[in-house]
Order: structure tokens, then C-alpha cells, then sequence
């Protein structure tokens, strides 16, 4: 490895890092309250066009779940500042072409680009803070960045549902444009330009790796067309929906393939003894979980207030100020999480944190009706916020704690990597579950004939009885979710972070 440069101001760099991981968590959800406008724009009709739309979606998830990886490496090889630049270009360039997209294809390229950008910027900034923070100070300064992170997911669907409100959708990606160049100088001046190592990337694991988590997430949200009832036609026939379970063993040869290829390479992507060890290894496994439950709640929440408010704007802000409740206790909590961790270690944080968690998805299943006001949603929300905010500094510090210094860029992309599978598989499941439970509950649905005056009420009584009973049941499916995780986050030892010299 080669000499590093004369350490910069610790406190300038984690703002700058921060800086791009808020502007990619912003635009990781802010298309959750601007859909509709967008496939309206687009010219896309629903419900007929409705698996083109989920693209717009979809496409986003795939790319910055794939790229993850592959930039933590080569910014552990190259160096931070030239991928946080190059990221920050990317995003650039795919914002400029989102707006401007006067077809459903392009614009999903606009997507996949600024996805790209600002997949890749998460792992890098977690990698800048362990290079210039020491156990127990990381913890608290990953705490501290995932916190402004999720800040970008409380801003993100409030932020989109204002522009919807009052402005236009474009303004969304015209003003991420002055942010980008904002970003790129600041981080050419502050960051270290050292080229960290003089070791190659493996691109048959990337190759194998990146092929085999496309596929699968393709595959996965390929399923995870979101069963909301919105029509005659949804209450009383059959939307048939043809998967691609190909895809599932494209995903498993390639993967398959990838940890074959890392045992025998003498420079691998992945140091598999690490990421299967007694740190690393729980650590994933309670992301993943932790994703699969946070998706839901993501998801259930806007559908729920959508069927219940009606009219469209009003609902859009409303689901926005619910998820900020969430979002905003998960941000706060996620600092709270990282002190903890540099004070007592991972396990106590992470068990806690899981407990609160299950048991606001417990609450949320068994109490949530259309009858609930928002002041008790809104509760139920912080409190399952703050439950997974505890959870994520602990398990996060663990896993770049635990990775050889050489591979913290690596390590940071998987544990954040772990999380987004997690989503694409609970989203899957939450479709699955959703397009039974629909099933059934029609089968004992008894509609008036249309003739009859009171058809149309009846159907919007069925369509806010049927959806709303749906989502209480995946709230208490998210929690057995969590308690899974609660029962391997007993397997996460509590190492508490020895004291280092540092920067705090």
C-alpha cells in the first residue's frame, strides 16, 4: 500500500461524505410521493401500464444494490476522493437526463445513473469515516452519518410531495444539479487524493458478483407488483402476473460461481474469512432481516393512508409526514445507536433496538384500522423508527470494525448491500402475502350488481376494508421478521471498541 498524504480535517471530510450520502438518501425515496405525476407525464395508464411503472422504481434498486460493491473497491485501490468525484458526476449526468425524458426508457436511464452515482457514494463515505476515525470515535461518527442519511429518507418523500404540491416533479432532479457541482469542488478540495493500494480488482468476482445480485434483484421486484385494490376489476378478477424464475438460477449459478472464484484468486473482492466470521457474518444476516422489515413499513404506510384519505394530494402529503415520524426517530436514534456502541458494544444496542422494533410492528398489526387517528400512527411510527435506528450504527461499526483496513470500502458496500436485498426480498414477500390474502378475501366478497345505486359505494367500502385488513397482517409479519433478527443478534458478541487515538 502506498504512503498516505497528511491526514485533512476529519470534521471537513465527514461533512463532505455526509454531504453526498444525505443528496443520495433524498433521492433513494423521493420518487415515493411523486410516482403518480410521473407516470402521468410519461403517458402510462394504469392499471394497464402498471409493470412498466413499477420500473421506474425498480430500476433504481437494481443499480444502486449492484454498484455498491464494486465502488467500495475500487475507492479501496484508487482512492476516496477520485470515486466520491466520479460518483458525483454520474449523479450529475443522470439528473440532467431524468427531467428532460420525454419517453419511459430514457428517463429510466436518467435512473439508473443517478442510482449509480448515489449508490456509490454510501459505502465510500462509511470508508472515509473508518479511515480517519479510531475505535470507539467510529462508531459514534458512523452513528452520525447514518443518522444524516436517513435525514435524506425524511426528506426525501415530504421534499417530493411539496414539489408535487407546488411546483412540478422535474424541480426534484433540476436542483439535485447545482448540489452535484457543489459536492464534486468540495470533495477535490478536502478529501485525500492518495491512491490507496496498488492491487488490481478482481473483475471476474465483480463480474460474477454483480450478475449474480442483478438477477436476483430483478427477479425478486420482478414479483413484488404492490397489491393495492383500486377497481371492479381488482375486487372481482384475477391479475395475472408471469415472474421469471430463471432468473433465480442465473442468480444462484453466479453466486455460486463468485465464492468458488474468491477462494482460489490471490487478490479476492471479498475476504469470504471475514464476511463469514463471528462479527461480519450476524451483522449481514441482521441487516438483511432489518431491510425486510423496514421495506414494509416504507411501502404499508403511504397505501394505507392513500386508500384511507382518498383524494391523492392530501394523501401524498399526509404519507409524507407519517414517514417523516419514522424516518425522522430512525435518524435521531441511529447517533443515539453509535454512542452506545463506542460506550457498551453492539449486542445490548442492536438487541434493544430490535425489541423495539418488533414490538411497533406488533402494536401497528393489531391496532391500525381506518379508524385510527394519526397522532397514534405517528407514535407507532417514531417508536418502530427508533427501534431501527438503534439498530443500525451497532451492526454497521461491526462490520467495518471488522474489515482488514484495505477492504473497509468493500465491507461498507456489502453491509449496506445486506439491507437492499433484505428490501427487494420483503417487498417480494409483502406482494406474495398481499396477492393471497386479496385472493381470499374476495372469494367472500358479495358486490352489489352495478345497476344498483349503491354499487359504487360499496366497492370504495370493500376496496378500504380488504386493503387496510391486508396491511395489519404484514405488520405483524414484519415483526416475526424482526424477531428473527432479534434471535441472531444474539450471536453478535459485545465487543465493546478499544480506545484509539484520534481524531473525535
Amino acid at each position: 500500500m502506498t504512503a498516505r498524504a497528511p491526514a485533512r480535517s476529519p470534521g471537513l471530510a465527514l461533512a463532505v461524505v455526509a454531504f453526498g450520502v444525505f443528496v443520495a438518501g433524498d433521492d433513494l425515496l423521493v420518487v415515493s410521493t411523486m410516482l403518480r405525476p410521473i407516470i402521468g407525464d410519461l403517458g402510462l395508464v394504469l392499471p394497464d401500464d402498471i409493470d412498466d411503472a413499477t420500473w421506474i422504481v425498480n430500476v433504481y434498486l437494481i443499480a444502486y444494490v449492484a454498484v455498491m460493491p464494486l465502488a467500495g473497491r475500487l475507492s479501496d485501490i484508487v482512492g476516496r476522493r477520485a470515486v466520491v468525484v466520479g460518483a458525483l458526476a454520474v449523479f450529475l449526468v443522470g439528473s440532467i437526463v431524468v427531467p428532460v425524458a420525454d419517453s419511459l426508457s430514457v428517463l429510466l436511464i436518467g435512473r439508473a445513473l443517478t442510482a449509480i452515482g448515489g449508490g456509490a457514494l454510501i459505502p465510500v463515505g462509511m470508508a472515509v469515516v473508518g479511515d480517519i476515525y479510531t475505535e470507539p470515535r467510529r462508531a459514534r461518527a458512523l452513528g452520525l452519518l447514518a443518522g444524516i442519511g436517513t435525514l435524506g429518507w425524511v426528506w426525501g418523500p415530504l421534499y417530493g410531495a411539496l414539489l408535487v404540491r407546488f411546483l412540478t416533479w422535474q424541480w426534484q432532479f433540476y436542483l439535485n444539479i447545482p448540489l452535484a457541482l457543489l459536492g464534486i469542488a468540495a470533495a477535490w478540495l478536502v478529501l485525500d487524493p492518495t491512491r490507496r493500494s496498488i492491487a488490481r480488482v478482481d473483475w471476474a468476482g465483480a463480474i460474477l458478483l454483480t450478475t449474480g445480485l442483478v438477477a436476483l434483484s430483478v427477479a425478486l421486484l420482478s414479483e413484488a407488483r404492490i397489491q393495492s385494490v383500486s377497481g371492479l376489476e381488482e375486487l372481482t378478477g384475477d391479475n395475472g402476473h408471469v415472474g421469471g424464475p430463471w432468473l433465480y438460477a442465473v442468480a444462484a449459478a453466479a453466486i455460486i460461481g463468485f465464492l468458488l472464484v474468491e477462494r482460489r484468486v490471490a487478490d479476492p473482492l471479498i475476504d469470504l474469512d471475514t464476511l463469514f466470521g463471528p462479527l461480519t457474518g450476524p451483522a449481514m444476516v441482521i441487516n438483511a432481516l432489518l431491510g425486510a422489515g423496514l421495506v414494509i413499513a416504507m411501502v404499508d404506510v403511504p397505501l394505507y393512508v392513500n386508500v384511507v384519505e382518498g383524494d391523492l394530494k392530501r394523501s401524498a402529503v399526509l404519507a409524507g409526514g407519517m414517514l417523516t415520524a419514522l424516518t425522522g426517530a430512525m435518524a435521531l436514534a441511529s447517533y443515539v445507536g453509535g454512542r452506545l456502541t463506542s460506550r457498551i458494544g453492539y449486542r445490548i444496542p442492536t438487541l434493544a433496538g430490535l425489541v423495539l422494533a418488533a414490538s411497533a410492528f406488533t402494536l401497528m398489526g393489531a391496532v391500525w384500522d381506518t379508524t385510527t387517528n394519526h397522532t397514534t400512527m405517528a407514535v407507532h411510527l417514531a417508536m418502530l423508527g427508533t427501534g431501527i435506528g438503534l439498530v443500525i450504527a451497532p451492526t454497521t461499526a461491526a462490520v467495518v470494525d471488522d474489515a482488514p483496513p484495505d477492504r473497509r470500502g468493500t465491507f461498507a458496500g456489502l453491509v449496506i448491500q445486506s439491507r437492499l436485498v433484505g428490501f427487494s426480498v420483503g417487498l417480494a414477500g409483502l406482494t406474495a402475502w398481499g396477492t393471497h390474502r386479496f385472493n381470499q378475501l374476495r372469494s367472500d366478497l358479495e358486490l352489489p350488481s352495478l345497476s344498483d345505486p349503491a354499487a359504487r359505494s360499496a366497492i370504495a367500502e370493500a376496496e378500504v376494508e380488504i386493503t387496510t385488513s391486508a396491511l395489519a397482517e404484514t405488520f405483524l409479519g414484519a415483526a416475526v421478521v424482526l424477531a428473527l433478527a432479534l434471535g441472531v443478534g444474539f450471536l453478535l458478541h459485545s465487543r465493546t471498541p478499544g480506545p484509539g487515538p484520534g481524531p473525535d
